[in-house]
């Protein structure tokens, strides 16, 4: 055998249980033949005839010296019957108690790499994606903001994996591990519960679809009850960070599930998100902030980042739109705020020194911005103290 691949089989063989060998197994169209508890078992390939069916030997004691060679030798000869390379071997022996959701980025390649900086956005969207998922499916009336329910925690530290890159452009493998299943649900005639995780695979599927449907076509009732649906700004928002490069022709998501488990009745077809797919995102994302970030009376405090003429006011008027980075409800915003006058003169001051700027306005979310609006109102005092004057003084820098 070349050396190379009885070195993936190996690679393989210390990432993998007996147990987890033998569960594959049985999901499959194998049958134990026989067994010697703790020590080894026989399997037998059911689709052939008994004499000539293929056998296998999975050994059970780890402890034995030849544990490893004998292990290695198991799952060589299953690739071979399977006409599976071993990274195929070892997908297919997770899946069979763990869901599978792949990230594939479409793009020219030269060499089958991507940035460095570019998988870093992508794992850290992947991760947001799960966290807005899991989020909806521990409490579908959660605001995605603050404090999220303690399962939410407990999915993202033990259950998420990310697992080996995929062949094929560059595909992202996460790993759901679903735990053993539950002696009470063996021999049971009630349908056993569903699993955290899996219940959030189906929460992330339906999310996906539906997010692509409205991109193509608009449908109202969708904000009824977006968790019903598995949407969240917070899924849309992690597509559109996948999405950024501009060389990146598509985004194709797909779901391999858990064989051992029953089969949903979402996440069937691969999900694939074309250029039109992707610039539809922003459009959904911002009806869904509309929707769970409603506008409200707001006092921002922090720092204004740039100043920009009001196109709208006559050239007499002193009145610009002003950015203002502060921190709303635990969330980092820039937020736009028309202003005129005296106001409009103390945000130039507190812009070219570098002082925090007090203002209250109705906080909304509209064409793609977090805006203020209505009735805005300037707190002046904290610049005046500094100045001395009650008058925004613009000649100091």
């Amino acid at each position: 055998m070349n050396r190379s691949i009885l070195e993936s089989y190996r690679d393989i063989a210390s990432a993998l249980t007996p147990l987890a060998v033998s569960q594959f197994l049985a999901s499959h169209d194998w049958e134990l033949e026989h067994q010697q508890p703790d020590v080894r078992q026989v399997w037998r390939y059911g689709s052939g005839h008994l004499s000539t069916a293929p056998r296998v030997m999975i050994p059970l004691a780890t402890d034995f010296a030849d544990f490893m060679p004998r292990f290695v030798d198991a799952l060589e000869s299953l690739g071979h019957i399977h006409d599976w390379d071993a990274g195929q071997l070892l997908e297919h022996v997770i899946a069979t108690r763990a869901d599978l959701f792949f990230v594939r980025i479409d793009q020219g390649m030269i060499d089958g790499t991507i940035p460095f900086q570019q998988a870093e956005r992508t794992l850290q969207a992947i991760y947001k994606m799960m966290r807005a998922a899991a989020t909806t499916t521990a409490d579908p009336h959660h605001s995605h903001k603050g404090r999220r329910p303690a399962a939410v925690g407990e999915f993202l530290d033990e259950d998420v994996r990310l697992g080996h890159t995929k062949r094929g452009s560059f595909v992202f493998t996460v790993v759901t591990r679903l735990g053993d299943p539950s002696a009470q649900a063996i021999g049971s005639p009630e349908r056993p519960t569903i699993a955290f995780p899996r219940r959030v695979m189906e929460t992330l599927a339906r999310g996906l679809e539906t997010t692509k449907r409205l991109t193509q076509f608009w449908d109202q009732e969708a904000l009824e009850f977006p968790s019903a649906r598995g949407l969240s700004a917070g899924l849309v928002e992690s597509l559109e960070d996948m999405s950024q490069p501009e060389h990146l022709r598509s985004l194709d998501l797909s779901f391999q599930w858990a064989a051992s488990e029953r089969r949903p009745d979402v996440g069937l077809a691969a999900i694939v998100l074309d250029r039109d797919v992707i610039d539809g995102l922003p459009r959904v994302r911002e009806r869904l902030v509309r929707r769970e970030e409603p506008t409200r009376r707001e006092t921002l405090v922090g720092l204004v980042k740039s100043l920009t003429r009001d196109d709208a006011a006559s050239s007499n008027d002193e009145s610009a739109i002003i950015t203002v980075a502060a921190e709303v409800s635990g969330k980092s915003l820039r937020v736009q705020v028309p202003l005129a006058g005296e106001n409009h003169g103390w945000a130039i001051m507190a812009y070219k020194r570098q002082l925090p700027f007090t203002v209250t306005g109705d906080l909304s979310y509209e064409r793609r911005a977090w805006r203020l609006t209505g009735d805005i109102e300037v707190d002046s005092s904290f610049l005046q103290h500094v100045s001395g004057s009650s008058k925004p003084d613009l000649g100091e820098a």
